[in-house]
């Protein structure tokens, strides 16, 4: 993935650890576990990290929605995204997980259906993995065909977190 030369970071806490957000001046372009997530961008973990920009609007308004969501008070986020980075399939998965209500799974085999691409489960499968835009693009929300909770970047835990606090999950389910 490439991501723009102009984004900027900024690191919030979450009841599920750090998180580190970023924004280009078109759009939310990331968002990441600090901890224990898989696929992070190199820019993160390199001496040419991105710029640290607490103050950008885009920035400000992912950190006030994401608490509101981990308070309860929200189930949607109201943000523009800078998907950019990705190819045009990894976009076009990624617009089909925005699709998905809170509250709701849905399958990696039904997102291929959606996207017109039924054969494709296990690149639909990668595309999900790489999801720049964790919860938001809410990745979290697919699962395998029988049900079973599998794969999620930032960890199982917190896949089950999420889909616990958006009611998708009972706690008598594990």
């Amino acid at each position: 993935m490439k991501f723009a030369p102009s984004i900027v970071q900024a690191t919030v806490a979450s009841p599920l650890g750090p998180i580190v957000i970023a924004a280009t001046d078109k759009g939310l372009a990331g968002l990441w576990f600090a901890e224990n997530q898989r696929y992070l961008p190199p820019e993160l973990t390199s001496p040419t990290a991105w710029r640290e920009d607490a103050s950008h609007p885009v920035l400000q308004q992912a950190c006030q929605q994401l608490s509101e969501y981990f308070a309860g008070q929200r189930s949607q986020f109201e943000l523009p995204l800078d998907l950019g980075c990705g190819s045009a399939f990894q976009q076009s998965v990624w617009q089909a997980l925005r699709d998905i209500p809170q509250g709701e799974v849905t399958s990696y085999a039904e997102i291929s259906q959606r996207i017109g691409k039924p054969a494709a489960v296990r690149a639909v499968g990668g595309a999900i993995g790489r999801n720049p835009i964790s919860i938001i693009v809410p990745c979290h929300r697919v699962t395998a065909s029988c049900g079973a909770l599998t794969g999620y970047a930032g960890g199982l835990d917190r896949k089950t977190a999420l889909l616990r606090l958006e009611g998708a999950l009972a706690e008598s389910l594990l």
